[in-house]
């Protein structure tokens, strides 16, 4: 009887993050009011930070070239994780019985042939240089395109009825190559773009998207490292080499999606007579008209094209309930990086420790611990271990069309991505969990796990449109992304944003996002923990999980779920 004791108290050590004797006195209170049968519990207290580190030590090897899409290392990293789905046990859920869901998509790499240049109406031409002054990809697949065209300012190149807004006034656009800025006009209204916080209006995809559909030929977008939330060398480092992209289906695409220097665009406005800084000013009022330049874009695109397959790879645990085992809960990471780049010198393995081995290594954690459940919770739990995210979200894209069951049956997706292993946390961050009807279970269990919700220290940064969750959110599942705050045991919070500062300036997506031995995976096991019991309640309830009324996704959520009850 003693030993027994011994053993459970041994158990409840690992629980919840903090030291032995508070997790002794948290545990059981907490979990008979988080409504989590024994079961569960036994099977969370098996999270074990040891577990993660191996995975991401695994993955952020130099072996695996930094998991590049369509890469050697990125099919490696794919087989790794489908092989310990087969050794939990769990259901293949992707096509022909396998685990492996094909995600068709062409590679398309600029080559030294292409010529980037600016012609003004009076002056010299400005012939700019790849990758220091401008990155550019054809979007059309082609392997040689021609663009000769005149420029348009377009402000913020937004057309968001709902704010009364519109950068283009009506102007026909056809055929043109359009100048805008990323980010959105800035507000402290939350009613006016949702205030601080970015929308997807504010996202480069988005402003792709749109000129595209109104049959522009390029897009320019201005760098200005406060406005991207990110430095040039990211722009950089995510655009160079080849770079992935869907099949097409028919959807428009620009000849020319490109990113250029702050101060090549105002040498660009100089030429054209006018002042960028007046320019940018003018774009914040709904006033705003689109301006033609007196410069052209002579373009001369060439690419490799290459065609290729890559692979989402996704699992399932049958849900218990009759009637709700047809439903799912879904948990996503993606495991793709950057990959290798032979042409540089040094260290030219982008290896993605943090980004995003350690979502990857969660996940299996998670997928391990669910398996190891005596009793499953009513409805089904799919893992989706995802490609491309660094290549635009394709992976998830493709998985949020082609989903394992229909969309509008899986209720929730819990996302995990860059999660810091930098010891305990003190908070959790959930942004976008407030936007769905699951927020007071959320509340509830960050309160049981002694967790303070942090809400998104950055909202101008747009997070929650630059990760995997948002894929699936277009078509209408409830999805938010798991992470850390900046509070950890035994530092403050500007320790806590010293690392997420340091971190976002020198590693992320550099090569040094490397794995060291000094890593801490507590905060890790802690997310995972959290993310388990939020799942396990998510997959129990008796009602589906859905969008607050008038969410930009509750009209998707309305559509998926039509005729599926």
């Amino acid at each position: 009887m003693r030993k027994s004791i011994l053993l459970l108290l041994c158990i409840l050590q690992i629980a919840i993050p903090g030291t032995a004797q508070e997790t002794h006195k948290r545990t059981q209170p907490s979990w008979a009011s988080a409504r989590l049968p024994g079961t569960a519990i036994a099977a969370m207290q098996t999270i074990d930070p040891e577990r993660i580190r191996a995975h991401v030590r695994f993955l952020a090897h130099d072996l695996l070239e930094g998991r590049g899409t369509g890469q050697r290392g990125g099919d490696i990293a794919a087989e790794y994780v489908a092989t310990q789905f087969a050794l939990y046990g769990l259901r293949p859920a992707g096509e022909n019985g396998t685990y492996m869901q094909k995600v068709p998509m062409v590679g398309v790499t600029p080559q030294a042939e292409t010529t980037f240049s600016l012609l003004p109406a009076k002056g010299s031409a400005m012939n700019l240089k790849p990758l220091a002054e401008y990155v550019a990809y054809n979007e059309t697949q082609q392997p040689a395109s021609d663009v000769d065209a005149d420029i348009v300012y377009v402000g913020y190149g937004i057309q968001a009825p709902e704010y009364n807004w519109d950068d283009y006034k009506g102007v026909d656009v056809k055929g043109k190559v359009l100048l805008m800025m990323v980010n959105e006009p800035p507000s402290d209204d939350p009613k006016f773009f949702k205030g601080k916080a970015l929308t997807y209006y504010g996202r480069w995809t988005y402003k792709y998207e749109e000129a595209a559909r109104k049959g522009a030929q390029g897009v320019m977008l201005i760098h200005k490292t406060d406005m991207a939330s990110y430095g040039w060398e990211v722009v950089r480092n995510s655009n160079s080499g080849e770079k992935a992209y869907l099949q097409l289906d028919g959807t428009p695409k620009l000849k020319v999606a490109s990113w250029v220097q702050f101060e090549v665009a105002k040498q660009l406005a100089a030429s054209a007579g006018m002042d960028l800084d007046k320019m940018m000013a003018d774009a914040r009022s709904r006033d705003f008209h689109p301006v033609e330049l007196k410069v052209k874009l002579n373009a001369h695109m060439v690419s490799k094209i290459r065609p290729f397959a890559s692979n989402n790879v996704i699992a399932m645990l049958p849900g218990s309930d009759r009637k709700l085992k047809d439903e799912a809960v879904i948990y996503t990471a993606h495991y793709d990086h950057l990959g290798i780049r032979p042409e540089m010198s040094g260290d030219n393995i982008y290896n993605g420790a943090d980004d995003n081995a350690t979502g990857c290594g969660i996940l299996l954690e998670l997928a391990r611990a669910y398996s190891l459940a005596v009793q499953r919770p009513g409805r089904s739990i799919l893992f989706a271990s995802v490609t491309a995210e660094e290549q635009g979200l394709l992976g998830s894209e493709y998985l949020g069309k082609h989903p394992p069951i229909p969309a509008g049956k899986i209720t929730l997706d819990l996302n995990y991505d860059n999660v810091p292993p930098l010891g305990s946390p003190q908070e959790v961050q959930v942004s976008g969990a407030e936007r769905t009807t699951f927020y007071p279970t959320v509340q509830a269990l960050a309160k049981e796990f002694r967790l303070a919700i942090r809400p998104d220290s950055r909202p101008e940064a747009g997070h929650y449109y630059r990760s995997d969750h948002f894929s699936l959110a277009r078509v209408g599942i409830p999805s938010f992304t798991i992470n850390e705050g900046v509070k950890y045991k035994g530092h403050d919070e500007a320790w806590g944003l010293q690392q997420a500062d340091e971190y976002t300036a020198k590693h992320y997506h550099q090569p040094s996002d490397e794995y060291h031995p000094d890593m801490d995976f507590t905060g890790d096991a802690a997310m995972a923990r959290f993310g388990f019991a939020a799942g396990w309640q998510a997959a129990s309830q008796p009602k589906a999980i859905g969008w607050e009324k008038g969410d930009e996704f509750e009209a998707a959520r309305l559509a998926s779920t039509a005729g599926t009850d």
